[in-house]
């Protein structure tokens, strides 16, 4: 049986209620009041992840797109439930599978058309849906960082106005970049997909377990 994801466009009465307390959009200087960083730093050009590169080969026209201006999105009570409201779908409706048990192959990126997908599969498919909603590619990109083991990860990154934000499949809450326990490596480049760029993280590194 095969997903459609546009199931999502008939669902949001649904969900609403649910998402009543989860989208309270959050300000600029509650952040500042914190002490939380915003915005990453960006550094140099860095190598684009093996499974983008195989996924322009099989898609080419995902790939295809000509450099553009770098946008941020501005972030509005309507603009944040939307962004809510879809990152909460995706992860309510796409059930986690390995590339390995998926396709037999331990890196492939794809969209989750028949309901699986890892990570990158749940970003895929929170990008296109976005954009899909009138979101600007440029603010939309695809994010690999490090967890507490040091293991790789996707996530979306959202540029905003008021921060970067994280569409993550596993935090049910879209969260500040700079609020997640992630160490972040590379991301997409706002004005070209098919670049990508080192990020600079600016936290001390969390501490980790020694022995005795």
């Amino acid at each position: 049986m095969y997903f459609n994801y546009t199931r999502w466009f008939g669902a949001r009465a649904a969900i609403a209620a649910a998402l009543a307390a989860a989208t309270i959009l959050p300000t600029a200087d509650a952040a500042a009041a914190n002490d939380r960083p915003l915005f990453i730093a960006v550094g140099a050009s860095a190598r684009a992840p093996i499974g983008w590169i195989d996924f322009c080969a099989e898609t080419p026209s995902e790939c295809n797109t000509r450099p553009m201006e770098a946008r941020d999105v501005v972030l509005t009570q309507r603009s944040w439930k939307e962004l809510v409201r879809i990152n909460k779908w995706v992860n309510d409706n796409i059930k986690p599978m390995t590339d390995l048990e998926h396709w037999g192959v331990v890196e492939r990126w794809n969209y989750p058309t028949d309901g699986y997908g890892d990570c990158e599969d749940y970003v895929l498919l929170k990008r296109r849906m976005l954009m899909q909603a009138g979101w600007p590619r440029q603010a939309l990109l695809i994010t690999v960082v490090r967890d507490t083991k040091g293991e790789g990860h996707a996530v979306l990154t959202v540029k905003t106005d008021k921060g970067e934000y994280i569409l993550d499949n596993q935090e049910e809450q879209v969260m500040l970049w700079s609020d997640t326990s992630y160490r972040f490596v590379k991301r997409q480049s706002q004005t070209d997909p098919n670049t990508w760029i080192a990020l600079g993280d600016p936290r001390p590194a969390p501490a980790t377990a020694t022995s005795r």
